[in-house]
């Protein structure tokens, strides 16, 4: 009843497809770019790159779809801009006049000397080079821009990729002779639902399948697998109904939340049904009326007693870690971690509330097993060689750790929220045929304020913006620059005979903005200039599109603009930079940082609690070393086969502190137990531990492994390089605790020498 009643909050969950939710809403690049879309326009685009089979945009057939695609695309839900070769407003000189028109109309109609006075024009042209087509007139495209409402982009976003699918299937109907890609803002949005729903329609019912084949393989008993999926069952449903209860939004970084509970709620339960299963077949059955239920009843009881300390402990160690991830700077993974520490609340509950009740009411019988023989045997004989042969493993342990350690400085840090995706998808796939054949869709957007009102049309203004876009213009990074100079120079040329020698800024503030002001009267409804200049002139918008780069060189570029700007540009012209992957390139840093400091009051935390829960200073901090190493020694291993740290993977040492703890804890307490309560020296209580907990330690991380592993498998590559990284971290774990913490353990002091003899 509980259950369910927490269960009915599974209505109220929300999720959200908007990248902007990786951010808070005080995030100071988050508030650049709001900045500059509230003064200008939004820019959410979905770009329709035209590929013609015979490797040439200008023909007539080619032209004549452009043209359709850039009517229709006008029909879209939200459209707002919508831009291409056919409607690019070109300006020329006619006698005195000014004609403003788009660059071609009725494609079936033009000639050949039409045609190719079109490809002179837009392959000379800066504002379509590099944009709407590339240099050798082989790939175009129409840029649709939406301004979407924000009142539920859940429906939003969709809607506008129906729309515009349909329209690409229909163009490539119509002709064949066409290769269509989607790419854009828009797309990602999409992107994130897509994989978010293939991952939970795929992932979850594939983790509980290996889970529960991997628990029947290793307990050695189908309804002792069905008692821990049944705990994991009603964690799961208790916890997210939790979480819509108190109003979490699930986005494409928490949406892993239910998997990574089907994984770890299991632990807890893993450890009481190895202890009930070997209590069980061990028991001496004395009860005459109902033998078979009385050992049931007493191995249950047996088994509380002697896991309920550690699995609270565990438990407690496991919130923490999870809530450590409060110290990230970004809140999908905030919600993930408070989610997960909730689920793994709810999950003691169940294991020591439900769980007993459950194996009481099982019909599982108490006969002797060989293979559970065999398996004390086997840890008993694991124990014999790690005690023997503890010096030189200890030895190799630390040339392990040392060397995969010192390989840590070799990863860098690499956000690009393009490559949070599949290689293999075909969102991927587009965007990168795109940012090789058409242009880049990395941005850098500055809003540059002019001294007052109209003074954007001051030339001294305009040099200094002439100046900086030359300077982006030598950078290797930069593909395309979009500003208002190349109109103000194609104007000058205009008004004086289209002379080429006059294709250059205007040199008087009066006669720029009366060639602005003309220009403007001249363009249609839609195609407007409040993309690029606020309401009252005293602002432009310069964009600057780069290379796919990673983090350190997106800021490491725009630290260059900076300097440049405050170098070069009077104060009132200084503008921070805003874009997409720059908010990505900045919360990667600022997250590792705060990662860092959660890290190490984590340690602390449990540290402390280790202290207290064992009564003993020494054990509390020799819990520390191979809790310590597995994330040490994982991160170097990454750097050797992969090296490029992103969001996902700065959590993963907070989130997976608080899981390899809880082998640690059942080692060191079963231990505790040996020396103090059955009075066992130290090699035999090492000897006691391997043979109780040894198998529920393997038991738990090749669940855990398994759980974690499946997540390799995501579309979602944020996902499943946490995943693997995180499946990782908990097998070097099992092998700190098997064999480096009994070494520590047994580890003694040299006896100090007294001057004094003395008789023993």
């Amino acid at each position: 009843m509980i259950i369910a009643a927490l269960a009915s909050g599974l209505q109220f969950l929300k999720f959200s497809n908007d990248y902007r939710v990786f951010f808070d809403k005080w995030n100071p690049q988050l508030q650049a770019l709001e900045e500059i879309h509230n003064v200008y326009t939004d820019d959410d685009p979905v770009l329709f790159v035209i590929t013609p089979k015979k490797g040439n945009v200008f023909s007539k057939d080619t032209l004549a779809s452009v043209e359709w695609l850039t009517r229709e695309a006008w029909k879209i839900p939200y459209i707002r801009r919508v831009d291409s070769l056919q409607n690019f407003q070109y300006s020329r000189a006619e006698n005195d006049d000014l004609v403003v028109s788009d660059l071609y109309r009725n494609a079936d109609s033009l000639s050949r000397t039409q045609i190719e006075k079109i490809r002179d024009i837009a392959l000379t042209d800066p504002q379509l080079v590099g944009r709407i087509i590339n240099p050798c007139g082989t790939v175009t495209g129409v840029f649709a821009t939406f301004h979407l409402p924000g009142l539920d982009r859940q429906k939003e976003v969709p809607e506008i990729m129906r729309h515009a699918e349909k329209l690409r299937n229909q163009l490539v109907k119509s002709n064949p002779n066409l290769d269509v890609r989607l790419a854009g803002a828009v797309v990602i949005s999409n992107e994130f639902t897509a994989a978010s729903s293939r991952d939970m329609a795929i992932l979850a019912p594939l983790i509980v399948v290996l889970i529960a084949a991997t628990l029947r393989l290793l307990l050695g008993s189908a309804l002792t697998a069905i008692a821990a999926l049944s705990v994991i069952a009603l964690t799961l449903a208790g916890t997210m109904g939790m979480a819509g209860w108190l109003g979490f939004v699930i986005s494409p970084a928490s949406v892993i939340a239910p998997n990574v509970l089907l994984t770890v709620a299991v632990a807890d339960s893993v450890h009481v049904l190895v202890d009930f299963l070997n209590d069980l077949s061990t028991l001496n059955v004395t009860h005459k009326s109902d033998p078979v239920k009385r050992a049931r009843y007493i191995a249950i009881i047996l088994s509380i007693e002697q896991t309920i300390k550690p699995i609270f402990i565990t438990t407690l160690t496991t919130a923490i870690g999870f809530l450590s991830l409060n110290f990230s700077d970004s809140p999908p993974f905030r919600d993930l971690g408070n989610i997960v520490a909730m689920g793994v609340a709810l999950a003691f509950f169940l294991t020591v509330f439900f769980l007993p009740a459950l194996l009481a009411v099982l019909p599982i019988a108490h006969h002797q097993r060989k293979d559970r023989k065999s398996h004390s045997q086997l840890f008993d004989k694991f124990a014999r060689v790690v005690i023997a042969k503890r010096k030189p493993l200890t030895i190799v342990l630390a040339v392990v750790v040392a060397g995969l350690s010192a390989m840590i400085p070799l990863n860098e840090l690499n956000d690009d929220v393009v490559k949070y995706f599949s290689e293999k998808s075909e969102f991927r796939q587009d965007w990168t045929y795109t940012t090789s054949n058409l242009t880049g869709l990395y941005t850098l957007e500055y809003s540059i304020k002019a001294k007052e009102p109209g003074g954007i049309n001051d030339p001294e203004y305009l040099q200094v913006i002439e100046r900086f876009a030359d300077w982006f213009a030598s950078q290797p990074e930069t593909l395309h620059i979009d500003s208002i100079l190349d109109i103000h120079k194609r104007l000058n040329k205009n008004m004086h005979g289209d002379d080429p020698d006059w294709y250059r800024l205007p040199d008087n503030k009066e006669i720029a903005a009366q060639y602005l002001l003309l220009y403007e009267m001249s363009l249609p409804p839609g195609l407007e200039l409040n993309d690029r200049i606020n309401i009252d002139k005293s602002a432009s918008r310069l964009v600057v599109t780069v290379k796919d780069l990673p983090s350190n060189e997106m800021l490491d570029l725009e630290r260059r603009a900076d300097e440049w700007l405050t170098h070069n540009a009077p104060d009132y012209m200084k503008a921070r930079a805003g874009s997409t992957p720059l908010m990505f390139a900045h919360i990667g840093q600022t997250n590792i940082q705060g990662m860092i400091e959660g890290t190490a009051l984590e340690f602390i935390v449990i540290a402390l609690i280790l202290m207290v829960a064992l009564r003993s200073f020494r054990l509390g901090l020799l819990s520390l070393i191979p809790n310590m190493i597995p994330a040490a020694m994982a991160f170097g291993f990454w750097a050797l086969i992969q090296g490029k740290i992103n969001l996902g993977l700065s959590v993963v040492a907070n989130m997976t502190l608080g899981i390899v703890v809880d082998d640690t804890v059942h080692f060191l307490s079963n231990y505790v137990h040996a020396q103090r309560n059955l009075g066992k020296k130290a090699e035999s209580a090492v000897r006691y531990t391997f043979r109780h907990v040894g198998k529920a330690m393997a038991v738990s991380t090749l669940v855990l492994s398994a759980g974690f592993g499946t997540l390799i498998f995501s579309s979602y590559e944020l996902n499943a390089q946490m995943g693997l990284l995180t499946t990782i971290t908990i097998l070097f774990a099992l092998l700190g605790d098997l064999l480096l913490l009994p070494s520590l353990l047994l580890f003694k002091l040299p006896a100090r020498k007294n001057s004094r003899e003395h008789t023993p």
